[in-house]
């Protein structure tokens, strides 16, 4: 749609080619002719004008920008992708635009942006047995709100932020937009550095707001309080603790995603799967690497092996399964239970099935049950 724009404006060069990265991620692989066209284009376009595109198959925009160090503190980044928030993790200014500001923020090389007002969000307290980063992020969820940060952006801080570590905090800072929030900003330190070491060898400066610093609203999140949590139909922000689902049967269990799809997802996953006894009988366990950086270093330290030998269906690095244009469809009637970041109706490409969101854990959990359970359950 951003090139259908750019030649609507009547373009013919990009600003700056260095700064724009493609990613063929959401319809990987193709599913149709139509598909494989509108990719052609966009390989044919990244090659008139000197753009980096990353290949199907090479997985989310949102990993491999994290992966390459092209995010990064002080920046400013933007995407035609909601999630493009992902990115504030470390230090950005993240944030997803419409299709037509993308074609004019390449052509000029400049957007325009209101300054938002800020939400201080502080996180404390030690992170109990089996609870991840979903959970964190689906309680924060429930506490604001489908529009409770509407054109606002979160500012995480407090003494819990140092036992986050990348994958971590890319997961809170997706998820902020489920919110309404323009962009979920993590501060920088010393795992940010530690992250971004060898991946970039660009300066970058921390950023971080003023003493003096007005916010438009303050919250507190002990997270030694919270249990794992799980979203109910079909809203992100439907979040309970995952006992008021408990034992709820589920037909598809879905291990990927830009939030899901990391190796410590899959190593949590395989651990449990293992500890519990495997996939239950008539769970369809679908697992989508979310880079082939990350697919790779799965296969080589065995953990794909082992999930195929146990039964799941492991599919090419990419959105997947998430946003039903690509990857297995679930069928008619189906209970999912998912570590993507959105459970809207029809999301998974069929409007006839129930999709919940929980972390790898509490999905691996309940593959080996059959039905939603507490991963606190299984070794903890």
């Amino acid at each position: 749609m951003a090139i259908d724009y750019f030649d609507a404006m009547g373009a013919e060069r990009v600003a700056v080619p260095e700064r724009i990265s493609f990613a063929l991620d959401h319809y990987a692989p193709p599913a149709s002719r139509k598909t494989a066209a509108l990719h052609d284009r966009v390989r044919d376009f990244a090659r008139r004008h000197g753009i980096e595109w990353r290949e199907v198959g090479e997985g989310i925009s949102h990993q491999l920008l994290a992966e390459s160090g092209r995010a990064s503190p002080g920046r400013l980044v933007i995407g035609a992708d909601s999630h493009t928030v992902t990115a504030g993790a470390f230090n950005a200014f993240a944030t997803g635009i419409g299709s037509s500001d993308l074609a004019a923020a390449m052509i000029s090389g400049r957007i325009w942006l209101r300054v938002p007002e800020s939400i201080r969000v502080v996180l404390t307290g030690a992170r109990p047995c089996r609870l991840d980063a979903k959970d964190i992020a689906l309680a924060l969820l429930g506490e604001l709100g489908s529009s409770g940060a509407s054109y606002q952006a979160l500012e995480f801080e407090g003494s819990a932020v140092a036992g986050l570590d990348m994958d971590d905090r890319q997961v809170v800072s997706n998820m902020s937009v489920e919110t309404g929030a323009k962009a979920g900003v993590f501060p920088a330190d010393a795992i940010t550095s530690s992250y971004l070491e060898g991946r970039t060898e660009e300066r970058w400066v921390a950023v971080e707001s003023d003493p003096d610093a007005r916010y438009a609203r303050e919250l507190f999140l002990d997270i030694s309080l919270l249990s794992p949590q799980i979203a109910l139909p079909h809203e992100p922000v439907n979040a309970v603790p995952v006992t008021e689902a408990i034992g709820t049967r589920v037909q598809m269990v879905f291990l990927g995603t830009c939030i899901g799809g990391r190796v410590t997802d899959f190593h949590q996953a395989l651990e449990i799967l293992e500890a519990g006894g495997g996939i239950a009988d008539g769970v369809r366990f679908v697992a989508t690497p979310a880079s082939k950086t990350a697919y790779l270093d799965l296969i080589g330290d065995g953990t794909i092996s082992k999930l195929v030998e146990m039964g799941a269906m492991v599919t090419m690095p990419g959105c997947g399964a998430c946003c039903g244009t690509s990857g297995p469809v679930p069928g008619d009637g189906m209970n999912i239970l998912s570590t993507a970041n959105r459970n809207f109706k029809a999301r998974m490409g069929n409007a006839k099935t129930s999709i919940y969101l929980a972390s790898p854990a509490t999905c691996a959990a309940s593959a080996v049950t059959g039905c939603i359970s507490d991963p606190r359950e299984i070794g903890c």
